[in-house]
């Protein structure tokens, strides 16, 4: 074959010859492309032009293979395999997830509760980058400061897609040395009588007791701070009574053996917990 004739050279009529040539028939081939028979006649007529020899001969029961045709089969079928393959590589690379994804979350969740999901999700996609951004600020998702936000509190633009993932009830939490010095609180007026560990500028713990009928003033609160993960780490450390997400604090009871962080009030009566 000359290189004009190979770069003439139409690839598809290669799947009509190998049905015919299994089928022994054009019905037979036809049927199993789910083609039309003068389909399958054009495309040999074609082919046959194109090598300048004839591949079958027409019989009443069908066709036989010429000489020229058996030649060819072997080369035929591995351009056959050679076409699913490369069809395999393409399908496989569109369907598999790629990119970068940048999700901005607060201080605790990227600390206690996205690691596990974020290792998850790169073993099942592993080509997905994932930027994680810690931070309590509202990035702005229309600014494309980040493309995903997981947060506490519900978006007020209305153009953006929200889902609500779970309910995380902040719960009253002390290490247990504490409470062994101090006493377990019983009910909410007991909290008064405790170190209370409170924000700093952050509102949201006062507005959830006065939620809750108690008027905390800040003063109320000896331990203050804004930063979420030394605020876990003082409640660890016995500084007093702090306020958390039920679920972070269990992670970080689990990471700390041998300090751990116990619920002060019953869950079902006594826990304090309000919608940011």
């Amino acid at each position: 074959m000359d290189k004009n004739l190979w770069r003439a050279f139409d690839w598809t009529l290669v799947r009509s010859f190998i049905a015919v040539l299994d089928a022994g028939s054009l019905m037979g081939a036809a049927r199993k492309l789910g083609a039309q028979q003068p389909t399958l006649s054009r495309h040999l007529a074609e082919l046959e032009l194109q090598l300048g020899t004839p591949l079958f001969e027409r019989t009443g029961r069908g066709v036989t293979p010429t000489a020229a045709a058996l030649a060819i089969a072997d080369a035929a079928r591995q351009m056959e395999s050679g076409a699913d393959a490369l069809a395999r590589a393409l399908a496989g690379r569109r369907a598999a997830t790629t990119g970068s994804v940048r999700i901005t979350t607060s201080q605790v969740a990227a600390t206690w509760l996205l690691p596990a999901a974020l290792a998850a999700l790169q073993a099942e996609e592993p080509g997905i980058q994932i930027e994680l951004v810690s931070s309590n600020q509202l990035s702005n998702l229309l600014r494309r400061e980040a493309d995903i936000a997981v947060r506490m509190v519900r978006p007020t633009q209305g153009s953006l897609i929200a889902r609500k993932l779970a309910d995380l009830p902040i719960v009253a939490a002390a290490h247990g040395d504490y409470l062994a010095r101090a006493g377990i609180p019983r009910r909410g007026a007991d909290l008064l009588q405790h170190r209370l560990i409170g924000y700093d500028r952050d509102d949201t713990i006062t507005r959830g007791f006065a939620a809750a009928g108690m008027v905390l003033p800040a003063a109320q609160f000896l331990l203050r701070t804004d930063d979420q993960v030394a605020y876990g780490q003082l409640v660890a450390a016995g500084a007093g009574i702090g306020f958390v997400a039920q679920p972070a604090s269990r992670m970080v009871a689990a990471r700390l053996a041998d300090k751990k962080i116990r619920f002060c009030m019953n869950e079902s009566s006594h826990t304090v917990s309000w919608n940011s």
